[in-house]
């Protein structure tokens, strides 16, 4: 009776849970709904372009469909017509670079390696029926391997490693099928015609219809990193050093910015190499210097880490002495202060693509205060004051006299950028000099008056300037009685 009763209990409680979670279906229906509609306007505020690409894939699958709707184009090319449309969905890219990359890889791949097995099917009938199957294999096998090892190359990974896979898929399906099939030219010439079409509709579309072009999306990159760099040395020296009259700017995510630099080293290699794929546009040449960008960011990264060190010791452990961190405060902050100006304005150069020499004069001022901080050091008292308590200040100034110099590495690099780009010369306004003092010499007569009645006394002045010597025979001004 007792496991009769339990069994009932236990179906009991399986209907009821089966019945709550129908019940709350609907509802977890509708919140997933939401949050799926959220994400997506989330990922269209981020960057419109996205939805820009997403259209423009859609035109150009449209476009290349043709040969399948199209009776005329279908009876040109027949089946062959399906390799434009996979040619479309493999090749097209976000950013311009990355859709030529993959469309000339595939193209020459493509040609390369058709061209060869065509040759090679012809040298393997050469050598008769029975010996042709064993000329092809030995074929693919050399042209398979040798292919695969050019792979490893860095320079071959890094711009045409999907060339190189193209290149061996195409060459393995024309050898491979040429041996059963009679008609291997027209084959091949179909399939190559198509994604040749796939291909050169992807590059049309992918620069002439709102071009995502990756070497702006790296010029960029690399001016938000140092501004980055420059947010947190403004945040450090309020933080650190308690500049009351600044609270404001010292926000959580200004003294987290730089975390985003430590990571950026795959994107900016990815965007430098995809870059090199684009034609000139706008403001950057056909040979821009995209190396010089790859330079710069390793100097921010280098500098981003010794911020991260400089990271530690804002809460630090020790209760750091206040009494020398007072007497090396002011350098410090300058130092601070004249860090976060240079790398902003070296960070305005380069969005604005004029010359860093704004940079110079806070560069020069920074290094005055390592000098001031050197002077202050030598000159402070440690006699009452435990070591211990001093260690973390130390560390701090320290730490602070490497980031100057780092800033001056990224502010020369940034200058040769320059200089091999071209950047615009920054115009200093015309300033109109001042006219020099005027110098008075003069001469004072005494006057008798007849009747002795009234003194007076007559005074001759005469204006020269300190401009040239015939000034100096300036006109006598009217006498003047006093």
């Amino acid at each position: 009776m007792d496991i009769e009763s339990i069994t009932q209990v236990n179906k009991g409680g399986f209907f009821s849970h089966w019945g709550n979670c129908l019940r709350a279906l609907p509802r977890s229906s509708k919140s997933k709904v939401i949050n799926f509609t959220r994400s997506i306007k989330k990922i269209g505020k981020d960057d419109p372009r996205r939805v820009i690409h997403s259209l423009k894939v859609a035109i150009a699958l449209t476009l290349v469909s043709l040969f399948y709707y199209s009776r005329p184009l279908y009876d040109g090319f027949g089946v062959a017509g399906m390799w434009a449309v996979l040619t479309v969905v493999v090749v097209f890219e976000f950013s311009v670079g990355a859709t030529l990359s993959k469309g000339l890889n595939r193209g020459c791949a493509t040609l390369l390696a058709g061209a060869l097995g065509v040759g090679g099917q012809h040298l393997a009938t050469a050598f008769g029926e029975r010996a042709e199957p064993i000329v092809l294999g030995i074929l693919v096998f050399i042209l398979a391997a040798g292919s695969t090892f050019f792979r490893f190359f860095p320079k071959i990974k890094a711009r045409y490693d999907y060339g190189v896979v193209i290149f061996i898929l195409t060459f393995c399906l024309v050898t491979v099928s040429g041996y059963r099939v009679e008609e291997l030219f027209e084959l091949a010439h179909q399939r190559l015609s198509t994604i040749l079409i796939g291909a050169a509709a992807c590059m049309v579309i992918s620069i002439f219809i709102c071009p995502v072009w990756a070497g702006e999306d790296l010029h960029k990159l690399v001016a938000s990193n140092i501004e980055q760099l420059a947010n947190y040395l403004e945040g450090f020296e309020v933080k650190y050093f308690h500049c009351s009259e600044d609270k404001g700017k010292c926000e959580k995510s200004i003294l987290e910015g730089y975390k985003s630099v430590l990571n950026s080293k795959a994107s900016e290699e990815s965007l430098a190499n995809l870059a090199r794929w684009e034609p000139g546009h706008g403001r950057f040449r056909l040979r821009h210097p995209w190396k010089q960008y790859l330079r710069i960011g390793a100097l921010t990264r280098e500098c981003a880490y010794k911020i991260e060190t400089l990271n530690n010791y804002l809460n630090p452990e020790i209760q750091a002495s206040l009494e020398f961190k007072c007497k090396v405060q002011e350098p410090c902050t300058r130092m601070c202060s004249e860090s976060n100006k240079a790398l902003k304005a070296i960070s305005s150069s380069i969005k604005t693509m004029t010359d860093p020499s704004a940079a110079k004069i806070h560069i020069e001022n920074s290094e005055n205060a390592v000098e001031d901080l050197k002077v202050a050091l030598e000159i402070v008292s440690l006699e009452d004051t435990e070591l211990v308590a001093i260690i973390p200040v130390a560390t701090v100034t320290s730490i602070l006299e490497e980031i100057t110099k780092s800033v001056e590495k990224i502010y020369e690099s940034v200058s040769e950028l320059s200089h091999l780009a071209h950047f615009e010369s920054v115009v200093e306004p015309n300033v109109s000099p001042e006219k020099p003092p005027l110098l008075h010499r003069g001469i004072i007569k005494p006057v008798v008056d007849i009747d002795n009645t009234v003194d007076h006394v007559e005074i001759t002045i005469q204006e020269i300037t300190t401009d040239s010597p015939e000034k100096e025979k300036a006109s006598t001004k009217p006498s003047e009685h006093l």
